[in-house]
């Protein structure tokens, strides 16, 4: 019997550090530099369409609007998940931040969209985890999921 309140003891004392430590993580330094999001950690719990490697890169989204139409776009996208929050709005910046729903993780996406002499407008992303090592590729289904809203949306 004793053993059995040791293991719940031990089992609720680590689950509420995860806890604990998915809510207090400081929102890290990000942004765009020298043209470019900032690179994806040695880590595979990110995802980068500036990455060079294999295991980070995701293709850009490209859409056939003006960039305040694909920002508006954006922040529709992502205004429309129930986990997420806008951090930062810029001409042609977006950050948001999205949460999991159980330990309180909490992920940085971001959205840069440069001037371009095309039609169509090319929108970076960028999505990482701010703690763990791998995040069983959560980063990269998102970014999938918020294309296929954009294809979505710009169906109609």
């Amino acid at each position: 019997m004793n053993k059995v309140r040791q293991f719940s003891f031990t089992s609720i004392a680590f689950t509420s550090l995860i806890v604990l430590a998915g809510c207090t993580s400081k929102a890290p330094i990000l942004g765009v530099e020298n043209g470019q999001l900032t690179p994806c950690p040695d880590k595979p719990n990110c995802v980068n369409s500036f990455s060079q490697g294999e295991a980070h890169y995701i293709e850009p989204i490209i859409i056939a609007d003006t960039k305040v139409a694909v920002k508006n776009d954006i922040l529709k996208v992502v205004n429309g998940f129930e986990n997420s929050k806008v951090t930062v709005s810029e001409s042609s910046y977006v950050r948001a931040e999205f949460t999991s729903k159980i330990f309180g993780f909490v992920d940085d996406v971001e959205f840069y969209f440069p001037e371009t002499m095309s039609s169509d407008t090319t929108v970076h992303v960028r999505s990482a985890s701010r703690l763990g090592y791998s995040d069983f590729n959560v980063n990269r289904e998102r970014v999938e999921k918020i294309r296929l809203k954009f294809e979505t949306l710009k169906s109609y």
